[in-house]
């Protein structure tokens, strides 16, 4: 039985004070397999480093709609580099975050619009970051990213909004929220995506599962997300490991 935790931030700053313990906790759980989502230059630079010491750690990279304000066309021309010399699998997380409206809307949709065209350009899959803006990102999509790849992260939206994410033959990846005990909403979403359209993701270090709250969250609790994910769908955990990871592997690296 493998696990494939499909968005994680390993380099994020310096969380991890011992980042080959955790990745050893990893495949101590057998998750074989791990994106690391890079927001800034650093962590990307970071996360290159370790890709490059641990073969089953693939990089993606953009800017989140929270960083739009700071980060500017930076990292953007990083992440450009890098998706031409193919050392990234896939552009994200990028979107659109009204939830505490902090950043201008209209700089969000243009960066947004701007990796949206570098995932098409490049031919890499597009992870999405939604949160109290799936109108005007559905809005976008429809004119800039038709027929194209991409996963909505970590989703905590309503069921109208998953099956427009489904319309559009996206994936929808679910974190550790779906343990939490107030999270019964979500996990009825759970129930209604159909097995070809899910993965599983810890979008470590935040969001640990619910035997873990409190603490830093960390790839290896997948497992937790896989368990819960598997009692909702009445299967077996050999069967949603086996599921998402066949998932995860078509999403991120065929074409």
């Amino acid at each position: 039985m493998e696990f494939f935790d499909s968005h994680a931030h390993l380099t994020l700053e310096d969380e991890y004070k011992n980042i080959d313990e955790i990745i050893q906790n990893a495949k101590n759980a057998n998750v074989t397999k791990i994106i690391n989502v890079c927001t800034n230059k650093t962590s990307l630079e970071e996360g290159l480093k370790l890709s490059n010491r641990y073969d089953f750690i693939y990089n993606s990279a953009a800017t989140t709609p929270h960083d739009v304000d700071y980060e500017r066309d930076v990292f953007y021309e990083s992440v450009e580099k890098k998706a031409k010399d193919k050392k990234i699998v896939a552009i994200g997380e990028s979107g659109l975050d009204y939830f505490y409206g902090k950043t201008k809307k209209e700089l969000q949709k243009k960066y947004f619009i701007d990796y949206l065209k570098l995932a098409k350009k490049h031919n890499l899959p597009l992870i999405i970051h939604c949160r109290d803006a799936f109108l005007d990102l559905f809005e976008i999509v429809d004119k800039e990213f038709i027929n194209q790849k991409a996963v909505l992260h970590c989703f905590t939206g309503i069921e109208k909004e998953a099956m427009n994410v489904l319309d559009r033959g996206w994936y929808i990846s679910f974190s550790g929220i779906i343990t939490f005990k107030n999270a019964g909403d979500i996990r009825d979403i759970v129930k209604m995506v159909p097995l070809d359209k899910i993965l599983i993701e810890t979008d470590s270090p935040l969001l640990a599962p619910q035997s873990k709250r409190g603490k830093l969250n960390e790839p290896a609790n997948v497992v937790e997300v896989a368990q819960m994910m598997a009692d909702i769908k009445n299967i077996s955990l050999d069967e949603i490991a086996k599921i998402t990871f066949d998932n995860a592997m078509k999403f991120y690296f065929s074409k």
